[in-house]
């Protein structure tokens, strides 16, 4: 299988590798961020997925276009399909996720706090009454404390944040404005393909002029969840989970065999390494409306991006 587990360029100036992606600065304030085909879950990295570095890069790509007029982003330009070169900003230290529904299955998910019972959340009043997966009335924004130091994330209010000085007030206002606007496009977008935006995240930076700017990815299947539109009156009626790209074969195939945070990872079979790159793929078309075109050009991932970037290399 042709995978990028990989992008290491020791040609390349200042190299930090995250556990996805692999990223160096160069001299002029651009970054160059390669993603590579890592899948991560449970603070480690499980397996590769053919051309799961493609599809987020060429997901991102779609959408950073389609919203330009509504923010500005950090692209510079993509010089390979698993690369993106773009600005380097300082990141803002909150994250943006934006909600359209009340759903979400982790213990910090606005469903399972109301579930318990809990009725206000990240400064925001919710009425009794709600159902599993239910539209909310607007969306919604649900801001975390962005832990750089591996910690966990803290859930915020708009108010918090001004107070404690982690975003001046104008800032908040502009980010607040960015991300619903982004959100209410993806949504608009979404529902031409069929498919229901549900919730998303975003990141934001400022540059050296302290414009607030979006970075990182955005309205990809890995930093939102979509909901296949058709499935969702019936599944909502009944009180079922929405069909979606359920990418998550692997994940759950770990945690049935093993303590994935402390055991030994079994080897994962070939088979569900193919069926999660296929659901990856059916995801960008569906998202994007267009086919994947597996760029195969070289004789490795690795090979193709290396040439791709040799323009970057420091001059001998």
């Amino acid at each position: 299988m042709r995978i990028l587990s990989e992008a290491h360029f020791p040609e390349l100036p200042n190299y930090y590798r995250g556990k996805v992606r692999e990223n160096y600065d160069l001299p002029n304030g651009e970054r160059i961020i390669i993603s590579t085909d890592r899948l991560s879950a449970f603070d480690r990295i499980l397996t590769c997925i053919p051309y799961k570095g493609q599809v987020l890069t060429q997901t991102a790509r779609y959408w950073f276009e389609e919203t330009a007029d509504i923010c500005p982003n950090h692209v510079v330009s993509y010089p390979d399909p698993n690369v993106v070169v773009g600005k380097r900003l300082d990141i803002l230290p909150v994250e943006i996720v934006v909600r359209g529904y009340l759903a979400g299955t982790t213990g910090t998910s606005i469903l399972t706090q109301y579930k318990k019972g809990v009725r206000e959340m990240y400064g925001i009043t919710f009425p009794d009454g709600l159902k599993d997966n239910e539209k909310l009335p607007e969306a919604i924004i649900t801001p975390t404390s962005k832990a750089f130091d591996g910690g966990h994330d803290e859930p915020l209010s708009p108010g918090e944040i001004v107070e404690t000085g982690l975003l001046t007030a104008e800032q908040w206002k502009t980010l607040s404005r960015y991300a619903l606007a982004l959100f209410a496009r993806g949504q608009e977008l979404a529902e031409k393909r069929g498919l229901i935006l549900v919730d998303t995240k975003y990141e934001f930076g400022t540059d050296e002029n302290g414009n607030i700017i979006l970075a990182d990815e955005i309205h990809t299947p890995d930093s939102s969840r979509y909901w296949i539109a058709a499935s969702y009156p019936q599944s909502f009626a009944t009180g079922s989970r929405p069909e979606s790209f359920d990418k998550d074969f692997v994940r759950a195939w770990v945690a049935e065999r093993c303590d994935p945070y402390k055991d030994e990872i079994p080897e994962i079979p070939a088979k569900l390494v193919e069926e999660t790159s296929a659901v990856y793929i059916r995801a960008f078309e569906m998202i994007t409306g267009k086919t994947f075109v597996a760029d195969d050009s070289a004789a490795t991932p690795k090979d193709r991006v290396r040439a791709n970037l040799a323009p970057y290399f420091p001059s001998a």
